[in-house]
């Protein structure tokens, strides 16, 4: 049995295997929990697209180390809301969209739909995008060309599943740890204030200036295509056989979960102080663009640290895009019943891209308002997860317990306030601190 496209659903007989000794005790320690690692991870590109550069980059150029508390607490949440993404995959064998279509009413069903392939245009326009601006920077080519190359390379990875799923987890992977490794680089080369890191990290700071970007951060972390795409890998990858072991898979998934969040959220912190201490700690707080960045690193830093942050983009952009096109085939088949293939979704969601590109758009207010778009949209999935795991007739012994219910409707709380806020400010709406 597949999901769309056959993303992620069907096992291996080697993972298969490999799986249930695990389950069943034979196998412990690390090579217990190998079998289960990769839905996370690839869920986690979301979490480190190029709209957290954009993002990041001028959060910390405007506000320095201010908005570090907003990362933490959007990891806190994707961790919570992806790992009852992976549980309601596990405990009912459908994905998220599957269970909206089945459960509620048509015309909702049909809204909801709408709103998630809004949400996932937005996505694949800000990793489109910043694949493209990763090629321009490295290899001096120009935007559209770099635009098109990106297409070709995303068909190319997603080629890659016709041989496995695994096969295109691991070059996920490695593109993820190509993020990190670029990030360590920049944080030797930055050497931030980590004093401030630590006491902005957990102190809330907000003003009417940062409220664009405090959504927009929100918007760019907490990714709602992939609250769809998480149920889609864990549906039918380890079927588990009673509902004893449905726990064991899912304590296996949550490690999973853990351990690739917590690697995206280290990461999207080192893009914002790595900003804060070059950009803001050298006077360059208008650096607003990812351009900007780059051009600047070179003089501040020297030439080592404007290439790892091309790389980093460029990995960033492929590993994102990839991972969007695949959420889009989870969320129109789930709500609707009905897939095209995956090439013509690629072709078809990268022409806005094209187009902005073709018109001379600033591509990193592009990034910045989709990733605002994005927090708009993200109260829909979370509200209707919520609904749907706190079912015991649904999960069995894998439902909700109440306070993870309250700390998920928080969370969906936290989101509409924040994008009451925005609407507030934009309406003309003045904070403390904010200037005239």
């Amino acid at each position: 049995m597949a999901s769309p496209e056959g993303f992620g659903s069907s096992s291996s007989a080697s993972v298969r295997d490999a799986a249930r000794d695990s389950i069943e005790g034979r196998t412990r320690g690390l090579r217990a929990l190998l079998p289960f690692l990769g839905p996370a991870f690839i869920a986690s590109v979301a979490y480190i697209d190029p709209g957290n550069f954009a993002t990041n980059i001028s959060g910390g150029a405007q506000f320095g180390y201010n908005l570090l508390w907003v990362i933490l607490l959007a990891n806190v949440m994707a961790m919570l809301l992806q790992s009852l993404s992976a549980k309601l995959g596990i405990a009912t064998g459908l994905n998220l969209a599957e269970m909206c279509r089945r459960e509620f009413p048509r015309p909702v069903v049909y809204g909801m739909w709408i709103i998630a392939e809004v949400g996932a245009m937005a996505t694949d326009l800000a990793e489109f995008l910043g694949a493209a601006v990763g090629f321009n920077l490295l290899f001096g080519m120009p935007l559209l060309a770099a635009g098109i190359l990106t297409g070709l390379c995303t068909f190319a990875i997603l080629s890659l599943e016709r041989y496995g799923f695994r096969l295109l987890e691991a070059v996920i992977t490695v593109l993820v740890a190509v993020i990190a490794v670029s990030y360590v680089v920049e944080t030797v080369l930055a050497r931030p204030d980590w004093g401030q890191v630590a006491y902005h990290a957990f102190v809330p700071w907000v003003s009417g200036d940062s409220a664009l970007l405090i959504v927009g951060i929100i918007g760019a972390t907490v990714m709602p295509h992939v609250i769809y795409l998480h149920s889609s890998l864990t549906q039918r990858r380890i079927v588990p056989r009673d509902e004893g072991e449905a726990r064991r898979i899912f304590g296996f998934e949550i490690v999973d979960v853990i351990i690739a969040m917590s690697l995206a959220g280290i990461i999207n912190m080192a893009m914002l102080y790595m900003a804060a201490s070059v950009f803001h700690g050298s006077g360059y707080d208008e650096v607003g663009s990812i351009e900007q960045a780059y051009l600047t690193l070179t003089p501040l830093l020297g030439g080592l640290a404007s290439t790892v942050f091309a790389i980093s983009l460029l990995a960033s952009g492929l590993s994102s895009s990839t991972v969007g096109t695949m959420a889009g085939q989870v969320i129109m088949q789930g709500f609707v019943d009905f897939s095209i293939p995956i090439w013509l979704r690629r072709l078809v969601t990268m022409l806005p891209a094209i187009v902005i590109i073709a018109l001379g758009w600033n591509p990193t207010e592009v990034l910045v308002i989709s990733q605002v778009t994005l927090s708009f949209v993200l109260p829909i999935p979370v509200i209707s997860l919520v609904l749907l795991t706190r079912r015991r007739d649904l999960m069995g012994s894998l439902v909700n317990r109440p306070i993870t219910n309250v700390l998920a409707m928080a969370c969906a709380a936290i989101i509409l306030l924040l994008n009451a806020l925005l609407i507030y400010i934009t309406l003309g709406g003045i904070l403390p601190g904010a200037s005239s």
